[in-house]
């Protein structure tokens, strides 16, 4: 949920304040970060950075931010989404304040200075920050791509003059992918020239955030004869903003999308939310012929331009099955890969940027552990310390010494519910008062064509529970995973609850307080695993 927090003689900031979507719940609750930790060690940041507008980057602030009461320093889209989520929770939006890109600004005795990067919604920033003799540059989301369409590409001069620095806090969603990421240039290109060949109606669902995509998309459909309508309340909020900051000012006039059953089919171009099958989404509801303005049809269109988060797999199926039986043409990211492109940089990009700033030091975050793992990987190839690949709750140190793991702090989730934040109420026993202690687990699984595996690392914190042989709990975990059918990770959490429940009380002789979370990890290719020594 990337709230990350830098010290520096006893003060404080913080980038980023995320949330993710817990699947494995029921009804999906969001969950934010825990900062039990924070206000055990008595931090409380003085400011707030955020490097752009994305979920997992913003859609926490508004649920912690009232604890701190500090400024909070945004570029103006995402300082405008910030907004919008400060007057859903009546919040006073004063302690916003909008910084450009290429800005510096002051936080005590740190001095931070906002560069421009390219990523998959615009405005994403870099954040080189210097505090006493220590240089870090914390690079957020990021690629390099030549053509962008909305906003200027990565200037190299700028990051060439920071080298070298002493720390560099990196993105490793796309560290194990070789090559380069494609370009939202070249994605436009191919969408302009599927919506040409399609007939009867066309929805395309892309991340609402993209927005070099929706404009993509906009200006193709403009070229072919049609009318635009958009689909989903976040979509209809982002492109608000963005033509408010003159992001837009080229997509063409939308049609509402109540008037869109009177135009012919062939007329009709919608971009919609729902990419990931989310169940209360606009391409669920029309996969469902639930929604009140319009009914796909045989012939119809609609394009996926949106790669799947893992985990979301198998709702993406499920919506996809619902659309076939409509009849409709389906385009995705296995027929047509060209339609998408990442917003994370792979292997050459990496490189790239580390020959341009000089690392002393590397720090993989923003990726699950396989990620993270070949980050280092790659550093060390390059001649960078990558000494460890962090977990959430790590403190850690940079001095002259280097860089060390102080401290571990658990970090039980915490969700929203009923607009409040609690803690995740963990796993029910039928013996409440016989809990010894605390058993925290979080199990990364990915989908495969017969069921769930675990990936990576388990990441299991025993505090004051009874001792426990984790070789052998990892194998029954990964017996039990083999056997267990369910659809979705809430399914998944149902089945292997009572069955963990049974095997600690079986093996323990205290049964602890037990918290799970149930993490969607991405399943390895083939190419990736042929190159695993």
């Amino acid at each position: 949920m990337n709230l990350t927090l830098y010290g520096y003689d006893d003060q404080w900031i913080a980038v980023d304040c995320g949330m993710m979507i817990r699947q494995d719940l029921p009804n999906s609750p969001l969950q934010v970060p825990n900062t039990d930790t924070l206000e055990a060690l008595k931090i409380t940041p003085k400011a707030l950075f955020i490097t752009h507008g994305h979920e997992d980057h913003i859609g926490a602030v508004a649920w912690l931010w009232p604890k701190w009461g500090c400024p909070i320093f945004a570029t103006p889209l995402a300082a405008g989404l910030l907004r919008y989520k400060f007057a859903e929770h009546q919040l006073s939006s004063a302690a916003i304040e909008v910084i450009e890109p290429g800005d510096a600004v002051e936080s005590g005795p740190f001095t931070l200075r906002y560069l421009n990067v390219t990523h998959s919604i615009p405005e994403s920033c870099s954040i080189m920050m210097q505090a006493g003799d220590y240089r870090v540059l914390h690079t957020g989301d990021w690629k390099l791509d030549p053509t962008p369409l909305i906003g200027p590409p990565i200037n190299a001069a700028h990051f060439r003059a920071l080298a070298p620095v002493d720390l560099l806090v990196g993105d490793s969603t796309n560290a194990p992918m070789p090559g380069q990421s494609g370009s939202e240039g070249d994605v436009a290109k191919a969408l302009a020239k599927t919506l040409k060949a399609c007939t009867g109606r066309v929805v395309v669902s892309c991340f609402a955030s993209n927005l070099a995509r929706v404009l993509a998309i906009g200006l193709a459909a403009q070229a072919c004869g049609r009318r635009v309508s958009l689909m989903g309340r976040s979509m209809e909020r982002m492109v608000s903003v963005a033509r408010g900051l003159g992001y837009l000012d080229d997509f063409p006039p939308l049609v509402p999308s109540h008037d869109l059953g009177y135009l012919p089919p062939e007329e009709v171009v919608i971009i919609a939310t729902g990419s990931q099958g989310e169940p209360r989404a606009a391409l669920q509801r029309l996969a469902q012929r639930r929604h009140p303005f319009m009914d796909l049809e045989p012939g119809d269109s609609v394009i996926f331009s949106a790669k799947a988060i893992p985990g979301n797999e198998r709702p993406i199926e499920q919506l996809k099955k619902r659309l076939l039986q409509l009849g409709v043409t389906l385009f995705d990211e296995a027929n047509h890969p060209e339609l998408h492109a990442t917003g994370h940089p792979a292997q050459e990009e990496l490189k790239k940027l580390y020959q341009w700033v000089r690392p002393k030091r590397l720090l993989p975050v923003h990726g699950e552990a396989r990620h993270q793992e070949a980050h280092q990987a790659l550093a060390e190839e390059m001649g960078i310390s990558a000494p460890f690949a962090p977990v959430n709750g790590d403190m850690l140190v940079l001095d002259h010494q280097g860089l060390r793991c102080e401290a571990r702090y658990p970090q039980p989730p915490c969700i929203v519910n009923q607009n409040s934040v609690v803690h995740h109420p963990g796993l029910e026993s039928n013996h409440p008062t016989a809990r010894r202690g605390s058993l925290f687990l979080a199990l990364p699984v990915a989908a495969t064509e017969t069921g769930w595996c675990r990936i990576g690392r388990l990441m299991l914190d025993a505090s004051g529970a009874s001792p426990m042989d984790e070789d052998s709990f990892s194998e029954w975990l990964d017996e039990q995973l083999e056997e267990i059918e369910a659809d979705t990770l809430a399914d998944l959490r149902h089945a292997l609850q009572p069955r963990l429940v049974h095997w600690l009380a079986s093996h323990l002789q205290h049964m602890p307080e037990v918290h799970l979370q149930i993490m969607a990890a991405e399943m390895p290719s083939i190419e990736e695993l042929n190159d695993e020594p």
